[in-house]
C-alpha cells in the first residue's frame, strides 16, 4: 500500500488557527477490510465551517479528534475496492479528510460522480456541491424570495454569496452585496451582476448602516447572512416590514468570542423573521438543485469562480485565505 500524507489537527485553535495547531505527517495506508474502498483524493473543499469542527464543543457535527486529519469534503478516484458498487478508477465525492488517501465504505455518504457531466470535475465542490446547494436552497427555501425584493448579501464575493446574488437577479430581485475592498466590489457588479456593492472596509456600524440605506433606498426585504458582527447589525437596521433573514454563516466571529447581534430588536419592530440554514437538511433534494443550477449555468445566467491552490503542504495557507478574504471564489485544494 502507498504511504499516506495526512494534515492532522494536533491542538485546538485558540482564536485564529496557527501553523502549530496542525502537522503534516506521512503514515502507512491501512489495509482494506471487507466492504471498504480506498480513495485517492484529488481535490478538497476548504470551507469556513471547518473552523468550527476544530473546537472541542460539537455543533451540527462532532469535533475533529486531536491527532486525526482535518475533515473536508473531497473528490477523488477509487484506488482499490472490496465494496460492492465501487470499482477501481471510479470518481467519487464525500466527506473525508485532508489526506492523500481516505478509507470509505459502502452505505456511507460517499457517492459516485461523473466528471463528463460537468465542465470541470472541481465543479462538484462548488456549484454542484455543498456551496451551490447552500445558495440554491438557502435562497429559495429559507429566504423565500418574491419578485421585486431587495436582497442584501453579506460576504457577497465569496463562493456562496456570489451565487446568491446571481440567483436573486434570476428571480427578479434587486441584489446588493457587501464585500471587502474595491476589487471585490467591482467584481460584484461587473462579473456577478449585482445592482450595487458596498465596501465594508474602514466602516463602523453607523457608516455601514448608512451605506446600506443609500444602496437600498426602499429598504431590505431579505438578508442572506454569511458574516455576522457589525455587518449583520447594520443590515438589521434597514429591514422592511415582514423581511426575512437567512442565517448561513458568521465568519467574522469564528476566530473570536461571539459578539452576538445587538439589533435583533428590529425583528420585533419590523415583524421580521430570522432562520438558520444547514445544507445537510436538503441532501435528498441535491439532484433537484444541481439540475436547476446546471440549467442556469448552461444558459449563461450563473458565473462560477474557483480558486484552486496546489499541494497538501499548503493546506494551512490556503485555509487561512478564507479568513483573510484573499480567496477568489470557491477555495479548493488540489491534493493530487
Amino acid at each position: 500500500m502507498p504511504d499516506n500524507r495526512r494534515f492532522l489537527l494536533q491542538r485546538r485553535p485558540d482564536g485564529e488557527p496557527v501553523r502549530d495547531d496542525f502537522e503534516l505527517v506521512t503514515e502507512p495506508t491501512p489495509d482494506l477490510a471487507e466492504g471498504q474502498f480506498l480513495i485517492r483524493n484529488h481535490y478538497a473543499s476548504l470551507d469556513p465551517a471547518m473552523r468550527g469542527w476544530m473546537d472541542a464543543e460539537g455543533n451540527y457535527m462532532p469535533p475533529i479528534p486531536l491527532g486525526d486529519p482535518v475533515r473536508a469534503s473531497t473528490i477523488g478516484v477509487v484506488e482499490e475496492s472490496r465494496a460492492e458498487g465501487f470499482e477501481k478508477g471510479q470518481w467519487v465525492m464525500g466527506l473525508h479528510a485532508l489526506e492523500d488517501y481516505s478509507l470509505s465504505q459502502a452505505g456511507g455518504f460517499t457517492q459516485p460522480i461523473d466528471p463528463s457531466l460537468v465542465p470541470e470535475v472541481t465543479n462538484y465542490l462548488s456549484i454542484f456541491g455543498a456551496v451551490g446547494m447552500t445558495a440554491y436552497f438557502g435562497f429559495l427555501e429559507v429566504c423565500e424570495p418574491k419578485e421585486g425584493d431587495t436582497v442584501l448579501v453579506t460576504g457577497a464575493a465569496g463562493a456562496v454569496g456570489s451565487l446568491v446574488g446571481q440567483l436573486a437577479k434570476i428571480h427578479g430581485c434587486r441584489a446588493v452585496g457587501i464585500a471587502g475592498g474595491p476589487e471585490k466590489c467591482a467584481k460584484l457588479t461587473d462579473k456577478y451582476g449585482f445592482d450595487a456593492a458596498i465596501d465594508y472596509k474602514g466602516k463602523d456600524e453607523e457608516a455601514l448602516t448608512k451605506a446600506i440605506a443609500e444602496a437600498a433606498p426602499n429598504g431590505v426585504d431579505m438578508i442572506f447572512e454569511n458574516v455576522g458582527g457589525i455587518i449583520l447589525d447594520a443590515g438589521l437596521m434597514n429591514l422592511n416590514l415582514g423581511a426575512r433573514v437567512g442565517l448561513c454563516g458568521l465568519i467574522s466571529e469564528y476566530n473570536t468570542d461571539p459578539r452576538g447581534a445587538r439589533n435583533l430588536w428590529q425583528l420585533i419592530v419590523k415583524r421580521a423573521s430570522i432562520r438558520g440554514l444547514l445544507v445537510s437538511d436538503y441532501v435528498e433534494r441535491f439532484g433537484e438543485g444541481a439540475a436547476k443550477m446546471g440549467e442556469w449555468a448552461a444558459a449563461g445566467k450563473l458565473v462560477v469562480e474557483e480558486q484552486v491552490d496546489e499541494g497538501l503542504e499548503n493546506a494551512y495557507d490556503s485555509f487561512m485565505r478564507l479568513f483573510a478574504g484573499t480567496n477568489q471564489g470557491k477555495m479548493i485544494l488540489k491534493i493530487a
